[in-house]
């Protein structure tokens, strides 16, 4: 996804896109600079920063962009759901991810805006903590989440549905997180 002529090759390769969901994430949590007993022990690297914003910001403007190529080129318009994270307003030790997903969700806006006129819609998801191989701090994120559990994928697939069934939905970012904020 960060590879720019892997992702136009990949397109070039694809007949029609008339949708996409465009999920990449990954995460090299660190805190911007660690602590003890007012001493600076350690810092987010840069290439932990890079790393996160290379797949989580870059893959998914490379890949709406090639989609968006196709939808124009194509005539028939078609839909963009890009996929955030409730962490977009910011998630302590998580400056980088914060960052990209806050990114992914000002590409959203501004995407639709651009692309409204080739009638292609593009919006977006921003999960909560879903129940996937990922999550590593299950038990803490669960205690404090109202519903008392973490997102299901399917229950995030059926947001990604409704934003590919409703043609007058444009330019949002629908929080799936069960009340939790960050």
């Amino acid at each position: 996804m960060t590879d720019e002529g892997a992702v136009e090759a990949l397109f070039r390769d694809v007949r029609e896109v008339d949708g996409l969901i465009n999920c990449a994430g990954t995460t090299s949590d660190a805190m911007l600079v660690k602590t003890v007993e007012g001493k600076v022990v350690g810092k987010m690297t840069s290439e932990q920063f890079d790393r996160v914003i290379s797949v989580d910001l870059r893959g998914v403007f490379l890949c709406g962009r090639e989609a968006a190529v196709h939808m124009v080129e194509g005539g028939r318009g078609g839909v963009i759901v890009n996929i955030s994270s409730i962490s977009r307003a910011g998630n302590k030790g998580q400056t980088n991810y914060a960052a990209a997903k806050a990114g992914v969700s000002a590409m959203t806006v501004t995407w639709a805006k651009e692309l409204a006129r080739h009638r292609i819609r593009v919006a977006g998801i921003a999960p909560g903590y879903c129940e996937t191989r990922l999550v590593e701090v299950r038990d803490k994120v669960v205690a404090t989440a109202p519903l008392r559990r973490l997102g299901q994928p399917d229950e995030i697939a059926r947001a990604a549905l409704f934003i590919l069934q409703n043609d007058y939905f444009d330019g949002r970012v629908i929080e799936i997180d069960g009340g939790l904020r960050l």
